[in-house]
């Protein structure tokens, strides 16, 4: 056979010799139902994240968290709290059926059964549609959810008196003041007021503090015999010339304040 005759050549390349822009595929035919996700969908996802980003440290900027004291173990009157976000498992916490010899079905049985659910919801609800009415089981495991959550973070926050909660625990700074631990007035003050209001008189979880006090003489000696608030009297156990020296020494700390 001749070279040339009787023999075709056939090409079949399925890669286009021409290069061509990567240009996203069009939509328009489908209107409403779908769209490329680079850049269109992926744009509005960072349109949205910015805007509750903005908000949330807008918000921490208006109402920042309350820092309070050093912790303290021996304090018995303090009450501690978590973060707002576990405010709702404090509270289910609380409830016969969830604490006690039941505290494991409110740490780990009702939480996980609630987080489950949630997490199979899309599963459970696999139907085309999207809008909220035509996924009703998957929207109505979240309104449940939203709401439990919601009811209880109220109910463990609305007998909580926020303001006063955090002036009872700012903390104090370290003092500046230079305690005369040679006056004879502080030998007097350690042995009955230290216990309650510290050792350099900045006060405690249950005693205020004596530095800055706008107190005058005659009323510290008076407080010191007969209390005052939650001070129970007959506090001070001493001669009258012990409690003159102790009330010098409290005003001459205060004097050197000024």
């Amino acid at each position: 056979m001749h070279k040339g005759k009787g023999m075709k050549f056939v090409g079949d390349s399925r890669i286009s010799a021409e290069r061509k822009p990567n240009i996203p595929k069009d939509y328009s035919e489908y209107p409403g139902r779908t769209e490329a996700f680079w850049p269109n969908f992926l744009l509005k996802e960072w349109l949205v994240g910015a805007v509750f980003l903005v908000g949330f440290l807008s918000l921490t900027v208006a109402h920042p968290s309350p820092l309070e004291g050093m912790a303290d173990p021996t304090n018995a009157a303090y009450i501690p709290l978590p973060d707002w976000y576990f405010l709702f498992l404090y509270q289910l916490l609380k409830y016969e059926f969830a604490s006690g010899t039941f505290s494991l079905i409110g740490i780990i049985v009702l939480p996980g059964l609630a987080f489950g659910a949630l997490l199979l919801a899309p599963f459970l609800d696999q139907g085309p549609g999207r809008r909220p009415h035509q996924r009703p089981v998957a929207v109505g495991m979240m309104l449940l959810g939203l709401a439990a959550v919601m009811w209880l973070t109220y109910e463990s926050s609305s007998h909580v008196d926020w303001e006063t909660r955090a002036e009872a625990n700012k903390p104090i700074p370290p003092s500046a003041i230079e305690i005369d631990k040679e006056d004879p007035g502080y030998a007097i003050y350690e042995g009955n007021c230290m216990s309650c209001h510290g050792e350099d008189l900045t006060g405690g979880p249950a005693a205020p503090a004596l530095i800055g006090t706008e107190h005058s003489a005659e009323e510290i000696a008076k407080i010191a015999q007969e209390g005052i608030g939650s001070m129970p009297p007959d506090q001070f156990q001493g001669t009258d010339e012990e409690l003159k020296q102790l009330v010098d020494f409290i005003v001459s700390v205060n004097e050197g304040t000024e």
